[in-house]
């Protein structure tokens, strides 16, 4: 998972957002409470924002150069998807540099 040291490079602003309560964000919630920490600690430049909204659908959105931003439901996904849809947008970051 060499990726996760690189988001910094291919990102400029991480969001995701879900809701505290909904069974649908309960794989989101537990993505975040298992590796916040890790993706903070190896990009320390990088803003994550988690934003918790009653009621709202599990997303998370990347922000790259130029204002440009590409987003990803993830309700239905569970952890290991969510995981594959943050290296996707890291990688599409990348692709976005060339």
């Amino acid at each position: 998972m060499a990726w996760r040291n690189q988001l910094s490079r291919n990102l400029k602003e991480l969001r995701i957002l879900f809701c505290q309560t909904s069974p649908a964000s309960a794989p989101a919630r537990s993505f975040v409470e298992k590796n916040y920490k890790d993706l903070k600690t190896l990009n320390p430049k990088l803003s994550i924002l988690i934003r918790e909204c009653r009621g709202i659908e599990p997303q998370m959105w990347a922000r790259y150069d130029m204002g440009v931003e590409k987003g990803v439901r993830l309700e239905g996904l569970s952890e290991p998807q969510i995981l594959k849809a943050l290296e996707d947008l890291a990688k599409a970051g990348a692709s976005t540099k060339a």
